[in-house]
């Protein structure tokens, strides 16, 4: 069902963060930092895949994203609503739902035998198609998805995602030189606010975490050295 209401940008951003609060989908640890994908270290770390086990939230949630992506992008703007393997497939298929529109998923690779594909589901060309992710960090990870999504004949000008980091300068950049609009509900400043507001963890912690926040490279950079 398409959602008929719409709070502002805002409080979708400041709900958001709230329930990632909530349900532990936020950690913050400056003593013992976790390690990203790409090996660096961080004081935060975030689970969005938590959500799909939080009916009252997911679906608040996947509401949120698709009235930001009405807003956004437009009310008829997309044919197809594509989930990026693994994370991203359930969140598409609740998009698609609420949106009444088909879902497929992208493959990170293909699969090796059969038709060896890398999309999974109808996709054809012309269609108009949303890629739909949990969270992008520097945008890098989405271009794949993006071209393999394009190599059907089929366009994708946009990718939604619960989370965006909105600490890498670069991130927008790549997506922009690549043809792509990103839609998001919340960032770390989102969460951090909210996490202030709520006192959810310590002063010292949340100091921590906000310099790493302001300058990732420099944080990353010093932690490596020591």
């Amino acid at each position: 069902m398409i959602p008929s209401t719409f709070p502002t940008k805002d409080e979708i951003a400041r709900l958001t963060a709230r329930m990632l609060l909530e349900i532990g989908a936020v950690n913050f640890n400056t003593d013992e930092p976790f390690t990203l994908a790409s090996g660096l270290p961080s004081p935060s770390y975030i689970d969005c895949r938590k959500l799909i086990s939080f009916p009252r939230i997911r679906s608040t949630l996947m509401d949120f994203m698709a009235v930001e992506i009405m807003r956004e992008a437009g009310f008829e703007a997309f044919d197809n609503i594509a989930g990026g393997e693994t994370a991203g497939i359930p969140f598409a298929a609740m998009v698609a739902e609420r949106l009444a529109l088909p879902m497929t998923y992208v493959r990170k690779k293909p699969k090796g035998y059969g038709r060896n594909a890398r999309i999974e589901g109808a996709m054809v060309e012309g269609q108009r198609v949303l890629l739909v992710e949990d969270l992008t960090t520097d945008g890098g990870s989405k271009l794949s998805f993006v071209d393999a999504i394009r190599q059907t004949g089929a366009t994708c000008g946009a990718t939604a995602v619960i989370f965006y980091y909105d600490i890498f300068p670069e991130t927008e950049k790549t997506l922009g030189d690549h043809g792509v609009q990103l839609i998001h509900l919340c960032t770390w400043w989102d969460v951090l606010a909210e996490a202030k507001a709520q006192g959810a963890f310590t002063t010292e912690t949340l100091d921590e975490v906000e310099r790493f926040l302001k300058d990732p490279r420099a944080w990353q950079k010093a932690r490596m050295q020591g």
